[in-house]
């Protein structure tokens, strides 16, 4: 059973980012030196039914989760949701990012190596074009990898709601799983925002020697 405390938001958000709704989530950890995101697994059936919104038949998809509830699902994008494909370690700079210095996230999901990042429907039309403008623009040598940008006419695999206990290496699973009938969804100006400050950091990461693998997990819910 998925257990949740209450998210932190962040006590200084980025000016003019749209606040995500006040949800009840997992308590944020700092792991390894990496990541500050909520760790929250699997979702509530609020959240399940906000997925299954999603879908032509929506009760026929909570029916299916009833009875195999951890069976993965295609679901099409582009009306309740947009998805973001970002690789694995990029994604997790991102998500570093939104929950560090910015508003938040919307429930983010991995799948075969790849971070889910779910954003506000329209997403996939506009992110492409601002990350374009956004390289030409300030002359960056540091590059923000391929984003797969999924919207009208696409569908992604997502985990099934109830998560897993101890999902396969590279199999799915919910890194911050839904848990409201109306989440909070960025849209492409946090998600550029993100990604090009996720490249920014991993520039600076390459200049120093690779981190002590041994690192401490440190709890920074009261770092402020």
């Amino acid at each position: 059973m998925c257990q949740a405390g209450k998210i932190l938001l962040p006590t200084r958000p980025c000016p003019g980012f749209p606040q995500p709704r006040r949800t009840t989530r997992s308590r944020p950890v700092h792991v390894g030196g990496m990541s500050s995101t909520p760790n929250v697994t699997c979702a509530t059936s609020d959240g399940a039914a906000w997925l299954a919104s999603a879908t032509t038949y929506p009760r026929s998809t909570l029916t299916l989760w009833q009875e195999r509830p951890d069976a993965p699902v295609v679901l099409p994008c582009g009306s309740v949701f947009d998805v973001v494909s970002a690789p694995a370690i990029f994604g997790r700079r991102m998500l570093d990012r939104l929950w560090g210095e910015g508003p938040g996230s919307g429930p983010v999901a991995v799948f075969r190596g790849r971070m889910l990042l779910f954003a506000a429907p329209g997403t996939a039309q506009r992110l492409p074009s601002l990350l374009t403008w956004e390289e030409w623009g300030s002359n960056r040598t540091e590059a923000v990898p391929p984003l797969l940008c999924h919207g009208t006419g696409d569908a992604v695999t997502v985990p099934a709601p109830s998560g897993g206990e101890s999902p396969a290496p590279g199999g799915s699973r919910w890194l911050v799983a839904p848990d409201t009938r109306h989440p909070w969804l960025p849209g492409p100006e946090v998600l550029l925002w993100a990604a090009v400050r996720a490249a920014r950091a991993a520039v600076r990461i390459s200049i120093f020697p690779p981190a002590d693998q041994d690192a401490k997990v440190y709890d920074v819910s009261r770092r402020r």
